[in-house]
């Protein structure tokens, strides 16, 4: 095998697979030893499951040779968060206090992932306690972006991020409070998708904040990211937040052409103190869809102005009731950024977050509003470019800015809302990927998914590919 299969898409390997072109045993244990060497360079991976997962995959060339080809994704190895439980096995939170934690039950995703037949892989680093946005961990280090391994992939997903990037994983799942699939997604060029809130079951998963929670997939193509939501969504009486809603055959939904299609644009507060060239790629690709039919309709949604300081009562108060008897006990055991912010969410008040929670009821209404006169709104994903790792600040047109706050500015109204939301590349800026985001109306994944794929046939990437991947492509 090539180094080339490795830089396929988790469902065009698929396909391999299924057709017996390929075995899923030569993938998983191609992929495992690319990983392993890659490790150092980007330090995506803190664990992997050699044993275990070429077992998997063995299993999976009996079943498909028998005939029992369980879909799109059977056979296809994929490394996972290191916050999603897989059972007996150690799931660390990228943390000190949960080092050992073992689990007694696969998370739901993982368990639905299985049954698509996904061979997983090993344990991907993350911000500990998802609690981050830079990926700089104290417990198991940084991890370096592909495309410019001096720069931050994004967090807390970074490790899921990076990983598929240098093609070290076929696809991923992230998990996502203000923005964490979609901010790493975007700085590594990828496609990641939070559903609706309650589209995808939560249980298994070690929580940052009830109420903005979400898990969706991270992947080189729109069709990866439909397959995967097909395999991980469904109702879970296990899980409270759990709707019971039908769930669409996402793949089948690809296709057609943007013609008639309607873009909703909110100026006011997606356009506004936004990297110039982050703007202009953005624009850029929302022409080349009307250019092939499609119409643009301004929106407004006033209360977007309230969104970042809802945004910040609401996760700050639910992550400090969670991490609160931790916090009494075992403060010097967190990492410094996140035991300040817990601390700081115990400074809320319950009258603060009531407030808040009346702000995002208004947020939701206003955008429920807006989604009613068009298909989908498209605006950048984040307003900045990844700075270098270690850095607190980002780059906006030649100011400095707070980066924690600049890279959920535009992610984090969708967890207020819970409506979904997806990333997909709109192009490069001096070497690194920029993000187009669409957020759609409730539990209609199937349009946002359609529309990213409009945007993907334009090739706005150029077929360039991270440097630090298995086969990697220099932008034109």
């Amino acid at each position: 095998m090539s180094d080339e299969l490795l830089s396929k898409s988790a469902t065009e390997i698929g396909a391999l697979i299924r057709d017996k072109q390929v075995s899923p045993v030569e993938v998983t244990r191609q992929s495992l030893d690319y990983a392993r060497s890659k490790n150092e360079q980007i330090n995506a991976f803190v664990s992997f499951r050699d044993e275990q997962a070429l077992a998997e995959a063995a299993q999976a060339e009996k079943e498909i040779a028998a005939g029992e080809v369980r879909g799109p994704l059977h056979g296809v190895p994929m490394a996972l968060k290191d916050n999603l439980y897989v059972a007996g096995e150690v799931t660390t939170m990228s943390s000190k206090i949960h080092g050992e934690f073992v689990s007694e039950h696969d998370a739901t995703t993982v368990a639905k992932l299985r049954e698509a037949g996904v061979v997983v892989t090993g344990k991907l680093n993350m911000h500990e306690y998802a609690w981050g946005i830079d990926n700089n961990s104290p417990h198991f280090g940084p991890v370096h972006n592909p495309w410019n391994l001096d720069k931050v992939p994004g967090g807390s997903s970074g490790g899921s991020g990076a990983a598929v990037a240098a093609d070290m994983s076929f696809s991923t799942l992230g998990t996502d409070t203000a923005g964490s699939i979609r901010i790493p997604s975007s700085a590594n060029g990828l496609v990641g998708l939070k559903p609706t809130h309650g589209r995808v079951s939560k249980f298994g998963c070690f929580p940052l904040a009830w109420t903005l929670d979400h898990i969706g997939p991270m992947s080189k193509t729109v069709a990866d990211a439909a397959a995967m939501l097909g395999a991980i969504a469904g109702f879970d009486r296990r899980d409270p937040t759990s709707v019971d809603a039908p769930v669409d055959d996402y793949l089948a939904g690809l296709g057609g052409d943007p013609t008639g299609l309607v873009i909703g644009v909110e100026e006011d507060y997606f356009f506004r103190d936004v990297d110039s060239e982050i703007e202009r790629l953005v624009r850029a690709r929302i022409d080349d869809l009307v250019a092939r039919g499609a119409t643009v309709k301004k929106v407004q949604i006033p209360s977007l102005r309230y969104s970042e300081w809802t945004e910040l009562a609401t996760s700050l108060s639910e992550a400090s009731a969670i991490h609160h008897q931790d916090l009494l006990d075992r403060p010097q055991d967190m990492g410094s950024d996140i035991r300040f912010l817990f601390y700081l969410g115990e400074l809320f008040s319950s009258v603060d977050y009531l407030q808040a929670q009346q702000a995002r009821r208004q947020i939701k209404q206003e955008f429920t509003a807006a989604l009613a006169d068009v298909d989908v709104i498209m605006a950048p994903t984040l307003p900045v470019m990844a700075p270098d790792i270690g850095s607190e600040v980002a780059d906006l047109n030649g100011s400095p800015v707070d980066l924690v706050q600049a890279f959920i500015r535009y992610t984090g109204p969708s967890n207020l809302t819970g409506l979904p939301a997806l990333t997909v590349p709109a192009g490069l800026n001096d070497g690194l990927p920029v993000g187009l985001q669409l957020i759609g109306k409730a539990f209609d994944e199937s349009t946002l998914l359609r529309v990213g794929g409009y945007v993907e046939e334009s090739d706005p990437m150029g077929g360039s590919r991270a440097p630090h991947s298995a086969s990697p492509v220099s932008a034109v």
